[in-house]
């Protein structure tokens, strides 16, 4: 998911990394979905 954010948001913050690396898969996969059709960083990880 690291990979994906970067691609489409550029480096990420240190914030984003502490979130990905406590994620669940569940979160992962809630994340995922959300990057589909967020436009910034704040919208994939509000869910």
């Amino acid at each position: 998911m690291q990979k994906q954010l970067e691609r489409r948001f550029g480096p990420l913050p240190s914030w984003v990394h502490e979130r990905l690396g406590q994620a669940t898969p569940e979160q992962l996969e809630t994340w995922g979905l959300g990057l589909l059709d967020a436009t910034g960083l704040d919208d994939v990880f509000k869910a």
